[in-house]
C-alpha cells in the first residue's frame, strides 16, 4: 500500500492525476482486507496510511483548480481597484505604518531573500512580513498569531516552531521564516498560483478550498475569481500585498520618499546554561539591553532557560560578556506572596480599595466616556485591562476598578433586587411585571439585545 501511495505520487508529479487516483483507490482496497485485531500496532499503520492516502487525494483534486501551472512561478503585479483601494489607504492613513514598517524591513528582509532564493521561491515574498507584522518580531494578533510571520500555535507546530515557558520560535526570525516557507511551498504545491496561495496563507487552505468548490467548477481560472466570497480581510489581504509590491518598486510614483531602511545588526553567539534575565546581562556586561532584546525575541520572558541556549550579542562584544558571566545573577522566578491562613487572606482582600465591575463596551462607547460613567480615570481602565491604546471595540469586556463605596450606594440607588428568568419571560414582560423599562434593564445589565434565556439572573432596577 504504501508503495501504491509512493507511485501515484510520482504519477500526480507527471500530470497523470487519473493513473494516480487508481493507484490510491487500490491502496486503500489493500489497508482494509489488513486484520489488526491479532496486532494492535498494526491499528496505528492502518491509521497513517489512511491520512496519507486522504492528503494525497485532496491534492490531487486541489490540483486540479489551478490557475497556474508550473514550479514556484513569479508573482503577477497587478493594479486592479481593488490594489489602487489599499495603495491609497498607504498613502493616507497608514502613511506612518507604512514607512515605519518599511525601515524595519531591513532588519530581516536580507535574510528572508536569502533564504527564499534558496527555497527556489519568488523574492517579493519577502515583503509579505510588512501586511502581516509591520516586521515587528513580537507582533501578536486578536487571533493570537504571533511573529513576523503571524503563526498561530497551532500551525507553527505543524512546521516544527517550538513553544514552552521561556521560548516561543514564532517570534525568532529565522526558524520562523523557515517555518514560513515550507507553509507557502505546501500551499503552491495545493493552489499553484501565488495570489490564492497568500487568501489561504491567510484565511486557511481549508477556508479557500470550499470556496472554491462553493462555484461548482473543477477550475480556477484566476485569484479574482474568488475573491469576492472570501472574508473582507482575506479580500484586502492579496491586493494590500499586491499595493506594497507596487510602492517599494515605485515609491516616487505614489508620493513616498522611502530612505534607506535600518540595516540588519550582526551579531556573536554566546552559550548559556543557566537562567539569566536580559536586562541583567544588558547591565553586568555593558550591552545595550533594547538589541539584546531585539536580538532575543524569543525568549517569552526576556529570561534565558534552563537548559543551553544560543544567545545572540551584538558583533564583537561576545568576549565582555564571557567576562561577564559570573557577576550575572542567576535569574529565579517571582513568588506570589502568599498568606499563612485564609483568615489573614480574607483580611487582605477587604483591604482592598477598590472592587472590579466588568462592563461590555456599547456601539459609540469610548475609554473617555466609559471612565466618566464610572467616575474612574482612564489610566486606572487601561492599567487594569493591560490596554497599550485607546481602542476597544463593541462587545469587549472590560474590567472596572471602582470603589467598595460607590458600588454599594450604586446598588442600593439603581438595583432593586435580583431576578432569575422563568421559562416564557421576555424582557418586555419583565419590565412590565416590575414597573421599569426595557431600556434600563438593558443599560444596568450591559444587555446588548432585547435576548434573555430561562435561569439567567438579571438586576432589576428601581423604578
Amino acid at each position: 500500500a504504501i508503495e501504491l501511495c509512493e507511485l501515484a505520487k510520482k504519477y500526480w508529479k507527471e500530470d497523470r492525476s487519473e493513473d494516480a487516483i487508481e493507484l490510491l483507490d487500490q491502496a486503500y482496497s489493500l489497508i482494509l482486507e489488513v486484520d489488526e485485531s491479532s496486532n494492535p500496532e498494526l491499528l496505528q499503520q492502518k491509521d497513517d496510511l489512511r491520512y496519507l492516502i486522504t492528503k494525497r487525494l485532496v491534492e490531487i483534486y486541489s490540483s486540479r483548480i489551478r490557475g497556474v501551472k508550473g514550479k514556484y512561478n513569479a508573482i503577477p503585479l497587478i493594479i486592479n481597484d481593488e490594489v489602487q483601494r489599499e495603495i491609497r489607504s498607504f498613502q493616507g492613513r497608514e502613511r506612518d505604518f507604512f514607512i515605519n514598517a518599511y525601515l524595519r524591513s531591513g532588519l530581516y528582509r536580507p535574510m528572508i531573500v536569502e533564504e527564499l532564493k534558496k527555497a527556489g521561491l519568488p523574492k517579493e515574498l519577502s515583503w509579505l512580513p510588512l501586511i502581516e507584522s509591520g516586521y515587528k518580531v513580537r507582533a501578536l494578533s486578536v487571533a493570537r498569531a504571533l511573529g513576523l510571520w503571524q503563526f498561530i500555535p497551532s500551525t507553527g507546530y505543524k512546521f516544527g516552531l517550538k513553544r514552552d515557558t521561556f521560548i516561543d520560535e514564532r517570534m525568532d526570525p529565522y526558524k520562523s521564516t523557515t517555518a514560513a516557507i515550507e507553509y507557502l511551498k505546501e500551499l503552491h504545491d495545493i493552489f499553484g498560483d501565488w495570489l490564492t496561495v497568500l487568501a489561504a496563507y491567510n484565511c486557511g487552505e481549508g477556508r479557500v478550498l470550499r470556496v472554491i468548490q462553493s462555484q461548482k467548477v473543477n477550475y480556477l481560472d484566476n485569484f479574482w475569481d474568488l475573491y469576492r466570497r472570501l472574508p473582507r480581510e482575506t479580500a484586502r489581504y492579496v491586493p494590500r500585498f499586491l499595493a506594497t509590491l507596487a510602492i517599494v518598486k515605485n515609491p516616487e510614483k505614489y508620493g513616498f520618499k522611502l530612505v534607506e531602511p535600518y540595516r540588519p545588526i550582526q551579531y556573536d553567539i554566546v552559550k548559556t546554561d543557566r537562567q539569566m534575565s536580559i536586562s541583567d546581562i544588558a547591565l553586568k556586561a555593558g550591552l545595550d539591553r533594547d538589541k539584546l532584546i531585539l536580538l532575543n525575541a524569543e525568549l517569552r520572558r526576556n529570561v534565558t532557560p534552563p537548559i543551553t541556549y544560543s544567545l545572540k550579542v551584538p558583533k564583537g562584544k561576545s568576549e565582555i560578556l564571557l567576562a561577564s558571566l559570573k557577576d550575572i545573577p542567576t535569574w529565579k522566578m517571582p513568588v506570589r506572596k502568599r498568606y499563612a491562613s485564609y483568615k489573614k487572606y480574607r483580611k487582605h482582600r477587604r483591604h482592598r480599595t477598590y472592587h472590579i465591575v466588568r462592563h461590555r463596551v456599547r456601539p459609540g462607547e469610548t475609554l473617555y466616556r466609559i471612565a466618566k460613567h464610572y467616575n474612574v480615570s482612564i489610566y486606572s481602565i487601561k492599567k487594569i485591562n493591560r490596554l497599550r491604546r485607546h481602542r476597544i471595540y463593541v462587545g469587549q469586556i472590560l474590567k472596572i476598578p471602582t470603589s467598595y463605596k460607590k458600588v454599594k450606594r450604586s446598588r442600593k440607588k439603581l438595583a432593586k433586587k435580583m431576578y432569575r428568568v422563568k421559562k416564557g419571560d421576555t424582557l418586555w414582560l419583565i419590565a412590565k411585571r416590575h414597573g421599569t423599562t426595557t431600556k434600563a434593564i438593558k443599560r444596568l445589565n450591559n444587555l446588548r439585545g432585547n435576548c434573555v434565556y430561562a435561569g439567567q439572573v438579571i438586576f432589576i432596577p428601581s423604578s
